[in-house]
Parts: structure tokens; sequence; C-alpha cells
């Protein structure tokens, strides 16, 4: 019998007859651009380590990394070791450390520097040979997009971004995907004119988090909360990314950019989407991905755009016990800047399943705490046989789905209070990761790599689902670039009174975390 052979779809590391076997990447090696930012130290560096300490990195996998910098490949194994030290999930083992580090290159060089990639990809081919990579390489661009397309154009020219058969070569870029529709699109075409589509790996890190794919969970695999999943039982869907940081450090970055581009348009329309979603034939890429983009292909801005959106900027307040400056006095910041801090919109998705059940989103900084939650929060009862006064702290049924922190679900439903009187009043069931669960959820970081290792896009958007994300929110920048000011709001609050008018000219309220 011949031996089974090894493709960019085959891994020799596991026996895919036993579904219980973890998914173990195959030979391979990560090229990182971008290593001195906050992103490569605090996020990719450890959940490489995480990865390599769970036995899931093959015994050769090798990490690259490119800056302008004078080091050598100590100087930046220097780098990753103590990266791993402050910011891993999993304990440091000197074993599991020493077979990383024997794997670690460093590349100097620019952008634009031609011997650089050159002797980059001489790189590349070395490690294929002496650590058996097999030459599968992902480059990982941890860097501003104004870049990406001239790191793709060296890719290109160097043979790194074409791959020998057998192989796989993969690229991973960090959102912002563009500013509007027609930036995505040019950025669309720069990177998929390097790369072919399903070699492009778009991570947005809130799709990595184990309480967003427990969403699918919950509504496809439990009889109890889909047939009620509609609108003749749903009244309207919260979903919010509350922050209670600032732009410290940050202004030059945030500045223009603002919190419905950073958030709205990736994080909260993508658990918008999976909120939305049909059922699946498969969980497979191309199926998750379609009923996604039906769902972002069906949303409809409400015509009023002064009555169904919102925006802020905080100002001084106190965030806690610490008082703290307004954002047009944070460092950096260009004075009279209108870039919003707080931003809030309504839409309805046109389809059988939601007419008429609208989506609130809302996302803001130096907010009352950090949390992020999908909230969905049932009509009332069309008939309750009691008093007024016996049902006057009843609220609407709730499923919350806690994305952050404290990951897990409520469910929240009336119950009679204990006593000889009927009162009914609003109770909740928690149901927590870490009280259920002794295995820790692994980083967000860990999985979207190991997945991008193997090949797996299921949780990565695609450039159909980024341009349908901008088509929805362009209108709505527009509507604010010609309309003032943000509603300034203290710090430490929960946004601007516009916020509020927005809600109760709907008869509702925001949900407090």
């Amino acid at each position: 019998m011949s031996p089974t052979p090894v493709t960019a779809d085959h891994n020799p590391l596991r026996d895919v007859r036993d579904k219980r076997l973890p998914n173990i990447a195959g030979p391979c090696a990560l090229v990182l651009f971008g290593v001195t930012g906050d992103l490569s130290r605090k996020k990719v560096m450890p959940a490489i380590y995480d990865l390599a300490n769970r036995g899931l990195l093959p015994p050769g996998f090798s990490l690259i990394g490119f800056a302008r910098r004078d080091w050598a490949d100590q100087d930046f194994g220097q780098i990753v070791h103590d990266a791993v030290k402050e910011h891993a999930r999993t304990p440091f083992r000197e074993s599991t450390w020493k077979s990383l580090a024997e794997g670690i290159r460093f590349v100097p060089g620019t952008f634009d520097d031609d011997e650089a990639f050159d002797l980059l990809a001489e790189t590349v081919h070395q490690l294929e040979r002496d650590r058996g990579t097999g030459g599968n390489t992902a480059f990982y661009l941890s860097i501003p997009p104004g870049f990406f397309g001239q790191v793709c154009q060296q890719l290109e020219r160097s043979g790194l971004a074409t791959a020998e058969p057998g192989q796989w070569r993969r690229v991973v870029i960090e959102k912002p995907f563009g500013h509007d529709l027609e930036s995505a699109r040019e950025l669309n075409d720069i990177v998929e004119g390097v790369f072919a589509p399903d070699s492009v790996f778009r991570i947005d890190h809130y799709l990595g988090k184990e309480t967003v794919q427990n969403l699918l969970a919950l509504r496809f695999a439990n009889e109890l909360f889909e047939p009620v999943w509609n609108s003749h039982h749903i009244d309207h869907v919260q979903i919010t990314m509350a922050e209670d940081i600032g732009v410290a450090g940050r202004a030059s970055y945030y500045d223009g950019i603002g919190a419905a581009r950073d958030v709205i348009q990736n994080h909260l329309l993508q658990l918008l989407a999976l909120t939305a979603m049909e059922e699946p034939t498969a969980f497979t890429a191309q199926h998750l991905r379609a009923e996604k983009e039906k769902v972002l292909a069906s949303v409809r801005l409400p015509d009023d755009l002064a009555a169904s959106t919102a925006r802020g900027q905080y100002a001084e307040g106190w965030q806690g016990s610490e008082k703290v400056v307004g954002f047009l006095d944070e460092e950096g910041m260009k004075p009279g800047s209108t870039t919003e801090t707080y931003a809030a919109m309504k839409v309805e998705v046109d389809t059988r399943r939601w007419a008429g059940v609208p989506f609130y989103l809302r996302t803001g900084k130096r907010l009352g705490k950090r949390v992020t939650e999908i909230a969905v929060v049932f009509k009332k009862a069309p008939h309750l046989p009691f008093d007024d006064t016996e049902t006057e702290e009843l609220g609407q049924n709730a499923i919350v789905i806690r994305v952050q922190p404290d990951e897990g679900i409520t469910l929240r439903f009336g119950s009679k209070v204990p006593g000889a009187q009927m009162e009914v009043r609003d109770v909740t069931m928690d149901f927590t990761y870490g009280n259920s669960f002794t295995e820790k959820s692994p980083e967000a970081y860990e999985r979207l790599i190991l997945d991008v290792l193997l090949g797996a896009p299921s949780m990565f958007p695609r450039n159909e689902e980024v341009e349908l994300s901008w088509r929805i929110l362009d209108p709505v920048e527009e509507y604010w670039a010609a309309n003032g000011r943000p509603d300034p709001y203290p710090s430490g609050t929960w946004g601007p009174a516009s916020a509020d008018e927005m809600m109760a000219r709907d008869g509702r309220e925001w949900r407090m975390p």
C-alpha cells in the first residue's frame, strides 16, 4: 500500500480518522512583519508560544522576524522571549522555549529594500532544508494598511508569494480593511492581485473568541433556542462593545478613524451576522461565509439617520476613582478634532426571520465598564394574568451572550418572589466557561493563528463581507461628516444623551451591562 502523499491540506502529524485528536499544524514557518509593535509583542508572539506549549506546532516550526532594526537572530529571540514571559497565557517551560528558539530567525530591512526581501527568501529556503518546514509559509502583516501593497509586491517580486507544488503560501492582514468602500476595494485588489483569495486571511480577533463561536452552538445545537430566534418572539437585539480606556498613546492613529470605523464596521457587524444568519448546511468556510454575506446584504439603514444614529466624544470625568482628561486633551490630539469616540446606530435586517426587529449597535471609549455582549431581548408575554403591582419589577426576557470579560451566557426571565403574595421579578441564570469547564479557553489569537497554519478559513471574513460592511457604514459616516460635531459625554458614563434619545424614540432603553 502506497503512503499517503503529503499535500498542502494533509497533516502527517494527525490521524484524521480520530476526530478526538487536536488539529496540529503541519510543517511550516511564519514570517512576522511589524515585530516591534504592541500587537506582535502582546498578542502574536505569546500566542505562538502558547500553541507550541500546547503541542499544536510541529517540531520544526520556525518564526522569522522582519524589521528595520540592526538585530541578529539572538536579539530578536530575546524580544520574543521577553514578550512570552510577560504575556503568554500558559506557563513558561524551558523545554518549550528551547525548541521554539531554535527556529527563530531575523532579517533586517525596510519594505523598499529588494536585497532584504531576497535575503528573506533565502532564509525561508534555508529553513525548508534545515528544519523541514516544507516551504509552507505564512506572512503576517502586523503593519499599517498603507504598507500592505508594497510588502505584497516585494513578496511577489522575490518569489515568496508563489508556492511550489505541494506547498502553500498565505498572507494574514489585520484591520482596518480600508477606511471606506472605495479604499477597501483598492486594498482587496492589491492583496488578491498577489495571493489567491483562499490564501488571504483577514484577522478579526473577535471571531476567534470562544463565546462568539459558542453562539453557533447555542443556536444550532439546541432545540430550546432556535424555534424562538425570530421576529415572532424577539423584540430587538443590542450588540455592545464598551471600553473603559481612552486613546492615550494612540491619538495619532485613532484621530480620523473613530469608533464606528474601528469597531462597528468589523467587530459588531460580524457579531450581527452570526446572530442573524440562517443555519448553514455545514460548518465549512464556504457555507458559513455564504450565510453571513446574505445577512450583511440584507441590512438596511433607516431613512432618518438623525433619529437612528448617535455619536459622541468623551470629555473629562472620573473613571472609577481616577480623574481622566477628555479626548481633545489627550497628548497628540489635534485641537477641534471631530472624531467620535462613541458611536451607536440602528439597523434592520430585511429577511423573513427578522422583519421588524431592530438591531442596535453601540461602541465607545471611556464608558462605565469594559464589556462586549450580544443581548437578544424578547417580546413581553401577550397576556399577563397578574395585577400591575405584581409584575412592576418584571422586565423582558433576554438571552445575553457575554463575549468579554467573564465569557458566558446569561438567561433573564421572570420568577415568583418567595412569600405568601404573588410577586414576579427578574432573575438570571448564568453559564460561565470558567465554572463549567476545567480547561481554560485559548486566546483568540491562538485559535486564529493555528487556523491560518491549518488553512482553515471559516472564521476569517473574505473581501465580500468587508465590502458589504462598508456599504452599510459609509452613508452614516457621510451623514456625520456633514452634520456638526459629536456630542460630549463625561468619561465613566454610558455615552451621550443623544444615544438614549435614539432608543427612547422607539420606546426602548439600553441595557445596563
